[in-house]
């Protein structure tokens, strides 16, 4: 009966031990590549820290930064500081949230659809661009600047500007407005599509690389489309999301943005830089 009773007592403090130190959870909403890859790349390093990483990866814009309001989730890491100025406009000042970890840059490019270079358009040619107001609006800019259209006077990257407001249309361009991460998919029914960043690399195509005109590395848009980390603001100090930065902010995470075609907005700390040469 002793026996049974120490054996009792030495699981009971077991499992007190284990429970006291269990590690805590960081619940994170991402898409795919590059926002995902990030996560499973620093998860280890968060495991180094007490932290346990539960990542859901979804395809689209439009639960993540609902289900990081309500709480759902702690975290999300999908968009860029315009999307969440626009997402925050929409919603009440108890549901608006808080860039805390700034990322990198993701170029838009316009990609080759039936047609294999800018100098093949002709009239009536058809170009998709993604629907939601802010990448519509960067769309657009990014067609001005290739001279295929003219947009209003003053137009910037703050407007919202849709095909409707095209003031000048020489190619008589059919502008299709669809999902973002449907264009991808698209493009054999376009004869050019206008794609995110993040969209263009699921689908092996990186906008350097590949694209037949890119937003510029030193663009107003590189300024203002960085993508973030998104918490709630109460969240912003708290000690994980810290810990998400320290792993974040390494020559891993920076190596794999710049492999994925993208370009870091942060330094890597010195120390680990020289540790890495």
């Amino acid at each position: 009966m002793k026996k049974i009773l120490a054996l009792v007592l030495a699981l009971a403090l077991s499992l007190s031990f284990t429970s006291a130190f269990a590690a805590e959870k960081i619940s994170v909403i991402a898409t795919e590549n590059p926002h995902a890859e990030v996560m499973e790349l620093i998860r280890d390093d968060l495991a180094a820290l007490g932290y346990e990483l539960e990542l859901t990866v979804v395809s689209d814009y439009v639960v993540e930064n609902p289900a990081t309001s309500a709480g759902d989730v702690m975290a999300n890491f999908f968009q860029h500081i315009p999307y969440l100025a626009g997402y925050n406009a929409s919603v009440s000042e108890e549901e608006q949230l808080q860039a805390v970890i700034f990322t990198h840059f993701e170029p838009m490019a316009i990609y080759a659809g039936t047609k294999a270079s800018l100098e093949e358009i002709a009239k009536g040619d058809t170009i998709a661009v993604p629907n939601d107001p802010v990448n519509e609006n960067r769309a657009l800019l990014l067609l001005q600047n290739a001279g295929l259209i003219t947009l209003p006077e003053g137009t910037t990257l703050e407007s919202t500007c849709t095909p409707l407001d095209i003031v000048e249309n020489p190619y008589e361009l059919n502008i299709v407005e669809l999902n973002a991460e449907l264009i991808p998919g698209a493009r054999a029914d376009v004869a050019y599509a206008v794609i995110n960043g993040n969209n263009a690399t699921l689908v092996e195509l990186i906008p350097n690389v590949d694209g037949l005109y890119v937003e510029a590395a030193d663009s107003e848009a590189a300024k203002a489309y960085v993508n973030i980390v998104v918490v709630k603001p109460e969240n912003a100090e708290a000690e994980w999301v810290k810990a998400l930065e320290q792993v974040i902010y390494t020559q891993e995470v920076y190596d794999l943005i710049v492999n994925a075609g993208f370009a870091p907005t942060f330094t890597v700390p010195a120390a680990e830089e020289a540790a890495a040469e």
